[in-house]
């Protein structure tokens, strides 16, 4: 079942129609029926709290308003190996490792600091 703080995917007739956060889900005075709270991830965003059974939760589907609806949670992807990434980490270590006093990490180029940037009066 999604818990709270889990993204899930609204679906609207088969048809995926947004994100939303789970912000609460609190036990219903029927058995096995929810109250889900959703912040709807949109503009604006909305919180909207929905009455489901466990099992809608879960991804089955069911319907509102005679339209079909179905939940899936949305699990984060796995990061991807770079294989270049990794070579060039480690050409950068080698380099580290040879000449203490040599060139810096490679990646410092990258940083941009925004301790010191002044805001735009325009």
């Amino acid at each position: 079942m999604a818990a709270e703080n889990d993204i899930v995917l609204i679906y609207h007739e088969d048809q995926p129609l947004v994100f939303a956060r789970v912000e609460d889900i609190q036990p219903d005075v029927k058995k096995d029926w929810y109250h889900i709270k959703l912040m709807l991830l949109q503009l604006p965003v909305q919180v909207v709290t929905w009455i489901l059974k466990d099992d809608y939760i879960n991804g089955t589907e069911f319907t509102m308003g005679g339209r079909r609806m179905r939940l899936e949670k949305v699990e984060p992807p796995e990061p991807e190996e770079n294989p270049q990434q990794e070579h060039e980490e480690e050409q950068s270590g080698e380099e580290s490792r040879s000449d203490a006093s040599g060139p810096e990490d490679s990646r410092e180029d990258n940083v941009i600091s925004l301790k010191n940037r002044k805001p735009n009066s325009e």
